[in-house]
């Protein structure tokens, strides 16, 4: 649908009028076309459209900012994630970028974030570029026809890559910028091409909204569903296999990166996946692979010289690839993304210390404490600079993400376990064992995934469980199809002296990172806290 200016498209103020022309809620195929049409894009031989963002190829945390008014100033957890910003520079900043696209094309899509319709929010997007139109066409729930007319908005996404900020004037740290104010329900991003930068603003928009005002915990987390209606959550850091292990052609995708938990749902926040495509293969992700087809979006990707075939293994542009599709490229993927309470919870961690058991079951107050650490090791080659493996902590596996002070996440996860009994909480490190990164060797994928799948299927509830001596966690004897020595890690090093060493300082490590939450922290989780068995001076 197009429409000249002056616009009577009814957008609310503040945007009261966009630009010269305003393209409306096209379908994916017109915003292919157009972006082909302008030279933006190509097509690679799986139909998949392929784009490049510029200067920004990820997030940028640090230009992230929220607007402390009235409303925030006593809400958000200030600080170096949830960076304040002044309502008159917002206002500012809304002004310049309001006549910066007064001459210019537009793309303005109606969309929801949200699958179940009584904790949706509408979110109405406006863009400088059709392919961001699409990734938003993919990324978000779609309306139906007959929805469409009766929308209204509640969100307004203002997307400007070409507008740059002056941070001398406009109160920003660079040219570019992501800004929410939530008094004015809008989201700035200017500077940056990176799709993701809308994708997480709506997603920290959610994890302001829903734990407070309608006891919805909000989780970084991927979800699937089992023939017998049982759900399962897995939670996780870059690199811990999140993607990986949640992918089960025998099980239906609820959704694979957010979600909430609402009194007798879990629902997906969004209408699709924005996949790390950086070595992907058919072998490895059968999947994913398969989803990128027309019209799929794929970021800073290269050919193949002389063809239209992606090579996945290129990383010139960045390691950062992405594919964005619409969730129903996904073959056993559930037409509407909601699911039962979780039967079982898994949190990912990759220890590249080998500490850590293979699998464990949490207690409660285990599950809060590993909640709030949100760990996982990075292991050298994975950045620059990185010679050995480096803790990284990161609350509820999200904490760039949470307006909120990350206690108050995980006390709400703490009353959803309390309330629902049969749910399981496991630790999983698809880590190392027999020794840390270098010495010991990578946990088996194939390990792995049975363990997971005998958590799932009920497999270790006749299994006895020991205690871990520093963590406290609860480690399975057996597991069907998985060698027994593996299960307990001490046993799996040859000098277990060595582990002893290695198991204390990973505990010293966490105990550290909890020093930030203690104030606000409940006793029942600071008593989830490792021992130290060694005396310390």
């Amino acid at each position: 649908m197009e429409m000249e200016h002056p616009n009577p498209l009814c957008i609310t103020s503040p945007i009261e009028t966009l630009s010269a022309q305003v393209h409306l809620d096209l379908d994916a195929d017109a915003l292919v076309q157009q972006t082909i049409a302008r030279g933006q894009g190509m097509i690679s031989d799986t139909g998949a459209l392929c784009i490049e963002t510029g200067k920004f190829t990820g997030r940028s945390p640090k230009d992230r900012f929220i607007v402390k008014d009235s409303y925030t100033t006593d809400r958000v957890d200030w600080g170096e994630i949830n960076i304040p910003i002044s309502t008159a520079a917002f206002d500012h900043l809304l002004h310049k970028m309001q006549r910066f696209i007064q001459d210019k094309e537009t793309w303005v899509r109606s969309c929801y974030a949200g699958a179940d319709p009584a904790y949706r929010i509408n979110v109405r997007v406006i863009n400088t570029s059709p392919w961001a139109n699409l990734f938003c066409h993919h990324l978000f729930l779609r309306p139906t026809p007959a929805e469409l007319q009766e929308y209204k908005q509640e969100w307004v996404i203002l997307q400007i890559p070409e507008f740059l900020a002056d941070p001398a004037v406009d109160g920003t740290r660079q040219e570019n910028f992501s800004i929410i104010n939530f008094s004015r329900k809008m989201i700035l991003i200017g500077g940056t091409a990176y799709t993701g930068e809308m994708k997480k603003g709506i997603f920290s928009v959610l994890n302001f909204l829903l734990p407070v005002e309608r006891n919805v915990l909000p989780m970084h987390c991927s979800a699937n569903e089992g023939s017998r209606d049982d759900v399962a959550l897995f939670f996780g850091l870059s690199g811990t296999g999140k993607t990986t292990l949640s992918a089960d052609i025998h099980r239906k995708l609820i959704g694979d990166d957010e979600h909430g938990w609402a009194e007798h749902i879990v629902f997906n926040f969004e209408g699709g996946c924005y996949a790390k495509c950086i070595d992907l293969s058919a072998d490895k992700e059968p999947q994913i692979f398969a989803a990128v087809r027309h019209p799929t979006l794929l970021e800073n990707v290269r050919f193949y010289a002389g063809t239209q075939t992606v090579n996945y293994a290129d990383a010139t542009i960045t390691e950062n690839t992405r594919a964005a599709y619409p969730i129903y490229h996904i073959d056993n993927a559930k037409s509407v993304s909601t699911g039962r309470i979780p039967k079982n919870i898994f949190f990912l961690t990759c220890d590249a210390f080998g500490v850590l058991p293979p699998i464990s079951k949490l207690t409660t107050a285990q599950a809060m404490y590993h909640f709030l650490s949100g760990y996982t090791a990075k292991v050298a080659g994975t950045e620059v600079g990185i010679c050995e493996p480096q803790t990284t902590f990161s609350a509820c596996f999200g904490k760039v993400f949470l307006p909120l002070h990350p206690t108050v996440y995980a006390e709400l996860l703490g009353q959803k376990l309390d309330t629902h009994t049969d749910t399981n909480v496991w630790l999983i490190n698809t880590g190392w064992t027999g020794g840390a990164y270098g010495t010991g060797q990578r946990i088996s994928l194939r390990y792995t995934r049975a363990m997971v799948q005998a958590a799932i299927q009920g497999e270790l509830t006749q299994a006895t469980f020991v205690p871990h001596p520093h963590f406290g966690v609860l480690v399975p004897q057996s597991c069907p199809h998985v060698p027994s020595e593996m299960l307990n890690p001490r046993d799996a090093w040859q000098d277990p002296a060595a582990y002893d060493t290695q198991a204390e300082q990973l505990a010293q490590l966490f105990i550290k990172n909890f020093e930030q939450y203690k104030t606000q922290a409940s006793t029942e989780i600071q008593g989830a806290s490792p021992r130290l068995l060694k005396t310390h001076a």
